[in-house]
């Protein structure tokens, strides 16, 4: 097992073997425990910024008003390609020359993440409410931009061969730290405290540190064998390279689209916004009701991730099955009417059957339509500009949720839970209007020359789907 496992497991700058992939090599190959690791620590910071965070802002008896507000620390997950583009260019002083640039990203990325909830630990939100948002803010950048290095030594780990081994490793550790983060941390404050709770989460982020210590060092060898690196090197060529990367994807979409593109540019924008407004009033709604931390976590972190998983897998299968404009218009329309679910609980009292009843409707239906939009936006790539293309829908789907979601807490003030979630249900109207417009939509047959590595859309998606697999199934309230 010489041949793949040595580079990976000892650092060394030697290059992905190109040698086929072999089912034991997902026990032999240290690439996969270190995916798994490096998994977990990209997860687990998230929920600490959302639902976590809400959850504790809840119970401290924050205004509603100002929890909404708060929503808004988590916005570095969605701009983060903003400042992408710098991580492949600069290095980290001092640890770039021992560890290599990705590697030493990750290390100062993980590290300042594991500080920033350190500040978060001891800021009391009745006191300390202002620096306890600015921990929040900075958590949410730092693992925003750790997620961004991962992915890229992800990629550069690995051949083809391994990026779906590597995707689904990384889609598990993910996952284990979205219930650590939300179940284990609840139950750790329930017992310990918040302060415990979030020093807990800073010292778990040493998992992802250990794992950047021993992953291998690619990027060397990328960069010394990259003929692009070498072409931004020539007068022009970085202007030349950024026009290609940014400007011809864009132009592209309208010249294949025409003026459709900014129907489908609206359908994408608000498929998922009734999950992303709703989700940041959910865990508000849970300590207004009477639950307790552990019944929060049972239900809601461990529970509704495996319901939110098989919603998946049934979004899976209507996609195969029914095909794609009859799962996305059904998913359109059950995401939107699952938080009339909301609604009903907002009326009753802190039964465990109710909520029970109210997380299966709402993370089912919501993982079912994520599926569905991203075999949508997958489907409007081609494979030339897949990876700019892909970048700006999945950016497009969560930034205006994210950005209304922070009045949500004054809609609430204004008009109480049971109306202000039907009014979130409502928001599914226009949504089913417009997939019924251009959903059905075709791909244009200007892609087909494209498509000459045999695959359709696939030739570039094999370095994107994974990052969205691993969080766009998950309810936004997570």
């Amino acid at each position: 097992m010489a041949g793949m496992s040595t580079a990976a497991s000892h650092g060394g700058t030697d290059g992905p073997s190109a040698r086929k992939f072999r089912l034991r090599d997902v026990v032999e190959d240290a690439r996969v425990s270190q995916m798994l690791a490096l998994g977990f620590s990209s997860g687990l910071p998230l929920l600490l910024v959302l639902s976590t965070f809400t959850t504790r802002l809840a119970f401290a008896d924050i205004d509603i008003r100002a929890i909404g507000l708060f929503s808004y620390v988590a916005l570095p997950y969605s701009l983060k390609f903003l400042w992408a583009p710098a991580i492949d260019r600069i290095d980290v002083p001092v640890l770039a020359r021992r560890l290599g640039r990705r590697r030493a990203w990750m290390i100062a990325t993980q590290g300042a993440t594991a500080l920033c909830l350190v500040l978060m630990a001891f800021s009391d939100p009745r006191d300390h409410l202002a620096l306890l948002g600015l921990g929040a803010f900075l958590v949410a950048f730092c693992a925003a931009t750790q997620d961004v290095v991962i992915d890229g030594w992800r990629i550069e780990a690995a051949g083809a061969d391994m990026q779906g081994i590597l995707a689904a490793t990384s889609n598990l550790g993910y996952r284990l730290g979205l219930i650590t983060a939300g179940a284990g941390a609840l139950f750790i404050a329930a017992s310990g405290g918040w302060s415990a709770a979030y020093l807990t989460m800073a010292a778990l982020m040493t998992v992802g540190m250990i794992a950047a210590l021993f992953a291998g060092r690619y990027d060397a060898v990328r960069r010394r064998d990259d003929p692009a690196a070498a072409g931004e090197a020539r007068p022009g060529g970085r202007l030349s390279a950024v026009r290609r990367a940014i400007l011809e994807p864009l132009t592209e979409l309208h010249r294949r689209m025409g003026n459709a593109l900014w129907a489908v540019l609206l359908l994408v924008a608000l498929y998922r916004m009734p999950d992303f407004v709703s989700g940041v009033m959910a865990n508000p709604l849970y300590r207004t009701l009477g639950y307790d931390l552990p019944t929060i976590a049972t239900i809601t972190k461990l529970f509704g991730i495996w319901v939110g998983i098989a919603g998946g897998f049934a979004g899976g299968w209507a996609m195969a099955r029914l095909g794609q404009f009859p799962t996305l218009l059904a998913g359109a329309a059950l995401a939107a009417s699952s938080h009339l679910s909301l609604a009903w609980l907002s009326l009753g009292g802190p039964e465990i059957w109710r909520l029970t009843v109210a997380i299966s409707i709402e993370n089912f239906c919501g993982s079912f339509a994520g599926i569905a939009l991203i075999a949508y936006m997958s489907s409007l790539t081609t494979p030339g500009h897949a990876a700019t293309q892909y970048a700006l829908f999945s950016s497009l789907y969560a930034l205006p949720g994210k950005l209304v979601a922070g009045v949500s807490g004054f809609a609430v003030a204004a008009f109480g839970y049971p109306v202000f979630f039907a009014m979130t249900a409502a928001v599914g109207i226009p949504v089913v209007a417009l997939c019924l417009a251009v959903g059905r939509r075709p791909l244009p047959k200007s892609a087909a020359p494209l498509t000459e590595t045999g695959g359709g859309n696939h030739a570039g998606g094999h370095e994107l789907a994974p990052t969205d697999l691993s969080t766009t199934p998950v309810r936004a309230q997570t």
